[in-house]
């Protein structure tokens, strides 16, 4: 059984904001895959199928993105997954718009949701797919930044990272995350 979380803040106010670039991953693979998110418990709303053999769920943890990790570890704990068989998506302040890096351990670099996460699972070493939001180009707080919503000329390469996301969750299902890494980090 393979979990997929994208890491995001629950409300209409959030929607399509840099910091929930992670929900939109989670929507997507709903879409592709026709997996409704339909279930909510463990502090997030999820949703179940079966796709190329593999029995996954897609979480968004609904606790707001600075206790992401009670919401990962509860469905993780109900449903007896192995930390090997998460991958967590949240956006990431480094790269730029249209990148995508994915990752196998690592510290939190500053984001909370990572932070908790880490907290939570008393590891660093979890599969996770880091996406470009970059940084603003004016000086602003980082809060205000990441909580402010994409700008039409950034919307394609967003779209673009999504789908790229995407298509490396859905690889994972059949392939070592190692080797997924080493296609989509190229």
């Amino acid at each position: 059984m393979k979990l997929i979380v994208g890491l995001g803040n629950p409300g209409k106010q959030y929607e399509k904001t840099r910091h929930n670039v992670g929900f939109e991953v989670i929507d997507a693979l709903s879409d592709k895959w026709s997996i409704p998110l339909n279930q909510a418990k463990h502090k997030g709303i999820y949703g179940m199928g079966v796709i190329n053999n593999e029995k996954v769920i897609l979480l968004k943890p609904l606790t707001y993105m600075n206790l992401s990790g009670e919401s990962i570890s509860a469905v993780m704990s109900f449903f007896k997954v192995e930390v090997d068989d998460v991958v967590v998506l949240y956006d990431d302040l480094d790269l730029p718009p249209g990148k995508v890096r994915l990752r196998q351990k690592g510290s939190a670099g500053g984001h909370n949701g990572i932070k908790s996460t880490i907290a939570h699972l008393g590891t660093q070493n979890f599969n996770r797919i880091r996406i470009g939001i970059g940084r603003p180009s004016v000086p602003m707080a980082i809060s205000d930044y990441v909580l402010g919503k994409f700008t039409s000329e950034e919307w394609p390469d967003v779209m673009n990272t999504v789908e790229k996301s995407a298509n490396a969750c859905e690889a994972w299902l059949t392939t070592p995350f190692l080797q997924v890494m080493n296609v989509y980090n190229q």
